[in-house]
């Protein structure tokens, strides 16, 4: 593996069912990430990327090729061990973003940490900082229901930061923001994502955040096709 390369995928495949009803989500994918860039996921709906993320990010298992992240094949360790992994090195911004309305942003924020044992005070105090540098610190003690969509956004970001993850994964960030929110988030994960000990993939149908990438990469029919900067997607 290259050492500038934070991720790297060798003829990745994967299926679902089976027989004549098989789907090919992945179709031999090729792929290098490098550490301390911005990297943008495009493409049709049905087309492979969030299967692609999935495996990434260590919630499915591939069914060939090979894959390295940051130097470690997660596919390598068992069940339990993967688990383990994906909490110590994954952050994941869900599209849906999955904050819990009846915790308060602070605990919501502090989750990762206490479900990987850490003690509440703990938690809630590092949540806090990672709030604050996301400019809600004045919002750790209120309900999520309470925020806007763009504030909402970056609480599940902060989230996903809070464990100082090697990997982030964003899916869909901007989708139900308006322009001048949406610009506001990716600002955000710009900053937090281009360092040299991180990967941002960010997966959007959002050509208004493009300028924001070092690189774009296309998928179609699981299969990435296209490796371009914004300059040349524009």
């Amino acid at each position: 593996m290259s050492a500038a390369n934070a991720i790297e995928c060798r003829q990745l495949t994967r299926s679902f069912g089976s027989g004549e009803t098989a789907v090919q989500a992945l179709r031999g994918v090729d792929l290098e990430i490098r550490a301390g860039e911005v990297t943008l996921l495009v493409g049709p709906s049905g087309c492979g990327k969030t299967t692609l993320i999935s495996i990434l990010s260590g919630i499915l298992r591939k069914d060939g090729g090979e894959i390295r992240i940051f130097g470690e094949n997660p596919e390598a360790y068992t069940e339990r061990q993967r688990t383990g992994w994906r909490g110590r090195n994954v952050g994941f911004v869900f599209q849906t973003l999955n904050l819990v309305p009846t915790l308060t942003v602070e605990h919501n924020v502090a989750m990762p940490l206490i479900l990987q044992g850490m003690r509440v005070s703990e938690a809630l105090q590092r949540a806090r900082g990672v709030l604050g540098q996301l400019e809600l610190a004045d919002r750790a003690g209120i309900k999520p229901g309470k925020l806007s969509g763009g504030q909402q956004q970056r609480v599940a970001i902060a989230r996903a930061l809070v464990h100082e993850p090697r990997v982030l994964v964003c899916d869909e960030p901007t989708s139900a923001l308006d322009a001048e929110n949406g610009h506001k988030v990716m600002e955000m994960l710009v900053k937090v994502g281009r360092r040299p000990e991180r990967a941002l993939i960010v997966v959007t149908h959002d050509s208004r955040i493009y300028s924001f990438a070092d690189r774009i990469l296309r998928m179609e029919d699981g299969r990435i096709v296209e490796d371009t900067t914004p300059q040349q997607a524009s």
